[in-house]
C-alpha cells in the first residue's frame, strides 16, 4: 500500500512541478499573502478540485476575444499546453502558499510580461494583457471555478460565508495585478459574469485552442484517467451556456459517473499527498 501511495504521488507532482524552477517554499507562519486558516489555502490546497478549476477557467477565459488574442499571438500553447497549464498552477500557489515577498515578486513578474502582449484582433480591435478590464475576467473566471470545483469535489456544504471570504482574500491578487472590477463576494462575481456575457464569443481561435486543450496527451500511462476524469469534470463544471458556446456536448448523462470518479479521484490524491 505505501509503494502504491508513493507512486501516485510521485506521478501527481511530476504534473505539476516544473524542473526549471525550485519547489514551492510554503509559510507555514504566516507571512504570505494569506494565513493558513484562510479559505484561500483551504481552497488552492486542494490538486483535483484545483485541477477541474484550472481547465473549466481556462474554458471559459477564451471565451473572450481578447483574453484569447494574448495567447494566441504571444504564447507557444500549440506545442505545450502542459507548460502554461503548470505556469497557471504554480502562479497561484506562489502567490497563496510563499511568503509577501515571493508573492509580489510573481505578480511583479507577470505584470512585466503583460506589458509585452498587445496587438490587433482580425477586425482590427486593439487589445492589452494590462487592460484592467481584461484582467478582471481572467481573475472572475479562475475563482469561480476554483472555488465551484472545490465545492462540487471538497466541501459541498461550504457556507455562504465562507464563499464570500473566499472572493474576498483573493481580491488582493486581482487588485495587484491590475484588474478592475474585482468582486469581494459570490453575488459580486456572478453580476461580472453577467456583465461581460454580451463581451463573449466562441470562433475558430477559441475552437482551435479548446482542440488542443482537449487532444492533449496525459504525461504517463497512469494519469490517462486522472487527465480524463480532469478534462470531463472542467466540462460538467462549465455553466450552461459556455459549453453550448463551445459546442460542448451536453453531460447530463453521464454527470453522476464523472462526478463520482471524480470524487473518487480527489480522496486517492489527497490519501496519496497527505503530509
Amino acid at each position: 500500500m505505501l509503494g502504491l501511495r508513493s507512486t501516485i504521488a510521485r506521478q501527481v507532482r511530476g504534473l505539476l512541478s516544473d524542473p526549471a524552477n525550485p519547489p514551492i517554499r510554503i509559510a507555514r507562519d504566516g507571512s504570505g499573502l494569506f494565513a493558513p486558516d484562510s479559505v484561500a489555502w483551504r481552497v488552492h490546497i486542494d490538486v483535483t478540485s484545483m485541477m477541474v478549476g484550472g481547465v473549466a477557467a481556462l474554458m471559459l477565459q477564451m471565451l473572450h476575444p481578447r483574453v484569447l488574442a494574448g495567447v494566441w499571438d504571444h504564447s507557444g500553447f500549440r506545442d505545450d499546453m502542459k507548460a502554461r497549464l503548470r505556469g497557471t498552477a504554480r502562479f497561484v500557489a506562489q502567490t497563496t502558499f510563499e511568503t509577501r515577498a515571493s508573492a509580489e515578486a510573481q505578480i511583479a513578474r507577470v505584470r512585466h510580461i503583460h506589458d509585452a502582449v498587445s496587438g490587433t484582433l482580425p477586425d482590427g480591435t486593439p487589445y492589452s494583457a494590462n487592460d484592467p478590464r481584461l484582467l478582471a475576467w481572467v481573475h472572475v473566471a479562475e475563482a469561480t471555478c476554483f472555488l465551484d470545483a472545490w465545492m462540487r469535489y471538497g466541501e459541498p456544504r461550504m457556507s455562504a460565508a465562507d464563499q464570500d471570504r473566499y472572493f474576498a482574500e483573493i481580491a488582493v491578487i486581482g487588485e495587484m495585478l491590475g484588474a478592475d472590477p474585482v468582486p469581494r463576494s459570490h453575488a459580486e462575481a456572478a453580476a461580472i459574469i453577467a456583465d461581460f456575457r454580451p463581451e463573449l464569443r466562441a470562433d475558430q481561435r477559441s475552437a482551435e485552442v479548446l482542440r488542443v486543450l482537449m487532444d492533449e496527451p496525459a504525461p504517463s500511462l497512469m494519469l490517462v484517467p486522472f487527465q480524463a476524469l480532469t478534462m470531463n469534470a472542467a466540462v460538467e463544471l462549465l455553466p450552461g451556456w459556455a459549453r453550448a458556446m463551445h459546442g460542448l456536448r451536453s453531460p447530463h448523462p453521464v454527470r453522476p459517473a464523472v462526478r463520482l470518479g471524480t470524487r473518487g479521484m480527489a480522496e486517492t490524491v489527497r490519501w496519496a499527498l497527505r503530509n
